[in-house]
């Protein structure tokens, strides 16, 4: 595998912005980690979010994903996308939402030509404000991402008002009337809108531990998702908001990711 650190100017974000990059190579000599050997034209893409204390680095300073995706031949993008909720924000010039759905994949896909420009290589995942960010992008955007994954989402941002929070959340999301409720950041509004139409819907991976914070959001958001009808394969154990729990549970999402290993 080549671990690369991309610097990069974003025209929808109007900063620089950093991403870690994972691509697969062909290998023999690795020592103690398999990867692919064969040659091929294009490999599937996951892009791969953090939450909300962290940042682009964190998936590989607390798990170890690169050994994960080695054998499986597909490229791993984690960016950075700060504090935003993956969201086209309020208060300040941060288009999260549009740079995460339109920019970022163009860009990727620009700069390494044998990431898959295929819907069913293209693949999104999170842990906690990143699990929200991956369902929000597979739910609003199915015509780019096949499959969203998220790891002890904060799938209902809406808590956030209701706490010391709430000031922040005014500031990303707006208003929760005016602005939050029914809208592309509103998760079972969006879910809703999905269901009814006939579109192409994505295929959704869930987990959350039972001692989580954030275990009820999950279990209501579930039961939302299956009663719509998605393709949604939940899964749950014991566990609360750890990297122990997301380093396991990042392995058998990509086991259910429709990946040739």
């Amino acid at each position: 595998m080549a671990l690369l650190q991309v610097f990069f100017h974003s025209e929808v974000l109007g900063k620089q912005v950093q991403m870690n990059v994972i691509l697969p190579q062909r290998s023999r000599g690795q020592i103690g980690m398999a990867s692919i050997e064969e040659k091929v034209d294009t490999y599937p893409t996951l892009y791969l979010l953090h939450g909300m204390s962290d940042d682009h680095t964190i998936w590989e300073r607390r798990t170890s994903i690169e050994r994960y995706v080695s054998e499986r031949g597909i490229a791993v993008v984690m960016p950075n996308a700060d504090l935003s909720w993956y969201t086209d924000m309020v208060c300040g010039a941060g288009r999260y939402f549009t740079f995460f759905s339109e920019e970022l994949p163009a860009i990727c896909r620009d700069f390494f030509p044998k990431m898959s420009p295929r819907r069913e290589d293209t693949f999104v995942a999170g842990l906690s404000m990143g699990g929200y960010g991956a369902f929000k992008l597979a739910l609003n955007c199915p015509q780019t991402f096949s499959c969203g994954i998220s790891l002890s989402g904060a799938l209902d941002p809406s808590y956030l008002y209701s706490s010391v929070r709430a000031p922040f959340a005014e500031m990303v999301f707006g208003n929760y009337d005016r602005s939050f409720k029914g809208s592309v950041n509103d998760l079972y509004a969006v879910s809703e809108k999905l269901a009814a139409s006939d579109r192409s819907k994505p295929r959704l991976y869930q987990w959350c531990g039972t001692e989580d914070f954030l275990y009820g959001i999950n279990t209501k958001m579930r039961d939302h998702l299956l009663g719509l009808g998605f393709d949604l394969t939940y899964k749950e154990s014991e566990g609360n908001h750890a990297w122990q729990y997301w380093d396991k549970w990042i392995q058998d999402a990509l086991d259910w990711l429709p990946i040739r290993k």
